[in-house]
């Protein structure tokens, strides 16, 4: 397993009436974060945020190339962010446990938190379609390229993890500075990721290894 220090390109934040950020997820021009009562939109080349919609949001946040998705609770809400409409539901199979949410091949991955699983989700009605173990607390999801990521956050302790997608071993880490969580995860589609930061209430840019670099 290659193990190195993630680093940290940027970081956006504390915004203003914002006490949490939880998930995240970029629509490919602003990066959507959870903060509770509100998904906010923030605009990464200028740092401000942009909009905001009045709705549940609790733990992760995904984009699906049209609609968000919206962990709340124990449900996962499908959202059309023209209008800030919350258009379905579907249970969340953490039942409230959950917590990183993306997008990839027409399915919805969810994380739950303490039971260190990432769930693949029919995002029409729910159901689990399989399930990885991870042996770290998982936070948030993404798929890049192929690769799963999920963020792991115990203690003071964070990291960023690569892991075979079939069996859940891990293949590569990111250890984040000491005092330095990861909440929500998302890849901006190329050479970074976008860490939610919990109640430092922060959202991070931080590099994504080339697949050619070692320890």
């Amino acid at each position: 397993m290659k193990s190195s220090t993630a680093k940290i390109v940027r970081e956006y934040g504390p915004f203003p009436g914002v006490d949490n950020v939880a998930g995240v997820t970029y629509d490919g021009q602003n990066v959507w974060f959870a903060s509770g009562d509100k998904l906010n939109a923030l605009d990464p080349a200028s740092g401000k945020t942009v909009r905001a919609i009045d709705v549940a949001a609790h733990a992760g946040t995904a984009f699906d190339g049209k609609h968000l998705f919206q962990i709340a609770e124990d449900r996962i809400q499908k959202i059309d962010p023209e209008s800030g409409l919350v258009l379905s539901t579907i249970p969340a199979p953490g039942n409230g446990g959950d917590s990183g949410l993306a997008w990839a091949e027409g399915s919805l991955w969810v994380g739950e938190y303490r039971a260190r699983k990432i769930h693949q989700v029919d995002p029409q009605t729910g159901a689990v379609l399989r399930s990885i173990e991870s042996n770290r607390f998982v936070t948030g999801v993404t798929w890049v390229d192929g690769e799963l990521w999920h963020g792991t956050w115990q203690g003071d302790e964070s990291d960023l993890r690569r892991v075979d997608p079939r069996t859940g071993e891990v293949l590569e880490k990111l250890e984040m500075p000491a005092g330095v969580g990861v909440s929500g995860l998302e890849s901006d589609g190329k050479d970074g990721f976008f860490c939610g930061g919990g109640a430092s209430r922060k959202v991070r840019a931080v590099r994504r290894p080339k697949k050619d670099e070692s320890t």
